[in-house]
């Protein structure tokens, strides 16, 4: 019996525990995170697998610098040895005639403990080739710098679209309060015989249609909160709220010739082209140098003896001369150092073309959007003063509320048509900040929450 009741007391308190953690879980869930756009891009600079390749491969070309560097330094060295052997003097041919010496001598030891040091004094293949590893470099951080910048527009983009949901559930939200209201005041006019069954059952309709396209929309801004977790680290389940909403900030319209020059100084994709150039001008220097001489400078000291009492110091200084009198392959490597210099000169090239058509486009773009704002917001007032007025002739009674919902259609498209304008307004605006370059410094300067860009 006892056991029983312990068996029993054990289930129960597991129980307990289980609800106990499955609650504390829940909220962990419930808790919302507050984010803001910096929050959100600082955070997908942190986790993006990108950012990190990009960052290990300078890390790695770093280090290719540093060995490319090691050829020009000296080198120095500590060894020591002992030795303990015998000769066959018969297989080395040292023989005395007629004097009877044995074939094999020893063991004997040898100690000998040497520091030796060699420095290059020339060698403009060396020079020329670490020149090269530092404008690799130099590329590969071009190219980091390039990978952060538009991770940062693509989180900002995710961020817009989250901003943009949240903007139609609140629209539908109105929608929906206006539906009731309507059906409030419809049902209420049944009631005193001055309205239809019609008009009643049609404010209906529209509730139902206005609260399924608030379902609709919820959803969407819930897979948009879930798409932005996703890219900045967050946990799926962290319920995201949104600390900054949709809005429009105007933004000057630039000159595009200004800005097309100031993006050939700052897309760290078109430096990272020049940098490559550059890299490769250090290989045809380097492949130009393999027919001057080299020199080295080395040499050693150190004590040499049979026992360690009698070392003696021994040592020697030794220069050395290289020259290449015939090396067929240095031909075939400049044609090929030559071939890709000419395909990297066409490539920038384009990219210049391309980073100017970007720009135009992306200015284009801006001044579409900024256009379809100024109209949008008209459309919206509008739509807004149709469905009053159509409100207040339905509920005096001139009209049925069919002109309500036809007005009340007219604004949700008005404030639909609102919400992609100002969406398309800030995309234009990333899309110029990531054709001029520098996303990651000027984003803000861009969206309107800084007041100047910075250098």
């Amino acid at each position: 019996m006892w056991a029983r009741s312990f068996l029993r007391l054990t289930l129960a308190g597991l129980a307990v525990q289980w609800c106990a953690v499955g609650f504390v879980t829940a909220q962990q869930e419930v808790a919302s995170y507050r984010l803001t756009l910096d929050e959100a891009i600082r955070r997908g600079l942190q986790t993006h697998l990108r950012v990190h390749t990009a960052q290990a491969r300078v890390e790695e070309l770093a280090g290719t610098r540093e060995r490319a560097r090691a050829a020009l330094l000296p080198r120095a060295r500590l060894e020591t040895s002992v030795t303990l052997q015998n000769r066959n003097l018969a297989a080395l041919g040292i023989s005395v005639p007629g004097i009877p010496i044995p074939e094999v001598v020893g063991p004997f030891s040898l100690y000998d403990v040497r520091a030796s040091a060699e420095h290059p004094l020339l060698d403009l293949r060396a020079y020329h080739t670490w020149r090269a590893t530092e404008k690799l470099q130099a590329a590969a951080e071009q190219n980091f710098q390039q990978t952060r910048d538009q991770i940062v527009s693509f989180v900002a983009t995710l961020y817009l679209n989250a901003q943009a949901a949240g903007a139609r559930v609140e629209a539908a939200r109105a929608r929906v309060a206006t539906a009731e209201e309507l059906l409030r005041l419809a049902r209420e006019r049944h009631g005193a015989g001055v309205a239809t069954g019609v008009d009643v059952l049609r404010a209906e309709v529209e509730l139902a249609d206005a609260r399924q396209r608030l379902l609709e929309v919820q959803t969407a801004e819930q897979r948009a909160l879930l798409l932005l977790a996703r890219n900045i680290g967050l946990r799926p389940g962290t319920a995201i709220e949104l600390a900054e909403a949709l809005q429009f900030e105007p933004l000057e319209q630039p000159e595009p010739a200004h800005v097309v020059t100031a993006a050939l100084d700052t897309r760290a994709d078109y430096r990272a082209l020049l940098e490559q150039r550059a890299a490769l001008q250090q290989e045809r220097e380097a492949s130009r140098a393999r027919r001057w001489p080299r020199l080295w400078l080395g040499g050693n000291y150190g004590g040499l003896g049979r026992t360690v009492a009698d070392l003696r110091g021994t040592g020697a200084l030794q220069a050395t001369l290289v020259l290449a009198l015939f090396d067929p392959d240095r031909g075939g490597e400049q044609a090929e150092i030559e071939a890709r210099l000419r395909a990297l000169d066409a490539q920038i090239t384009d990219r210049q073309r391309e980073i100017e058509q970007e720009v135009r486009e992306a200015l284009l773009m801006l001044e579409s959007a900024a256009a379809e704002v100024r109209v949008a917001e008209e459309g919206l007032r509008l739509a807004a003063r149709e469905l009053e007025l159509a409100l207040e002739r339905f509920a005096a009674g001139v009209a049925g509320n069919l002109e309500v919902v036809s007005a009340q259609s007219t604004l949700a498209r008005a404030r639909e048509n609102h919400i992609l304008a100002i969406a398309r307004h800030r995309e234009a605006k990333m899309a110029l900040a990531q054709a001029v370059g520098g996303t990651e410094r000027n984003y803000s300067w861009y969206l309107g929450t800084s007041e100047e860009p910075k250098p």
